[in-house]
């Protein structure tokens, strides 16, 4: 998996992910206990092992059992997965997607929020000269 790489999972896969990322690392049994209305140990079984075969995921063997572990960082799966919702809801656009998400919220950001925000915005616009 490299940084451009594409998270392009389903509602599903990305639950699995979701777990491990949160545990760590976890087995099958663990993933399904996070999981919102889990399906069958057979189906998250299934699907962990599409996982795996994708590259998104590794196992190390631990006694009897299987421990799961995401192979992709977390950052970097945010990263793309951003990239792709920008790309494919706002034409590319930074600016698009950003106002959409400040028309969001509007009203419930608090005033540090706005201020870290701000900062990142000059931040940026020194990083362009």
């Amino acid at each position: 998996m490299n940084a451009s790489a594409q998270l392009d999972l389903s509602r599903r896969e990305r639950q699995i992910m979701d777990a491990i990322y949160r545990l760590g690392s976890a087995t099958v049994s663990d993933v399904i206990v996070e999981m919102p209305d889990p399906p069958s140990y057979s189906a998250v079984r299934a699907m962990i092992g599409k996982l795996e075969s994708k590259g998104y995921l590794e196992h190390r063997q631990e006694g009897p059992r299987y421990l799961y572990l995401a192979t992709v960082p977390r950052q970097e799966a945010r990263e793309s997965a951003l990239a792709r919702l920008v790309r494919t809801f706002f034409d590319g656009s930074t600016e698009k997607a950003v106002t959409a998400l400040l028309g969001m919220s509007a009203g419930e950001m608090k005033d540090e929020e706005l201020d870290r925000l701000s900062a990142l915005i000059q931040e940026a616009k020194k990083g362009e000269q």
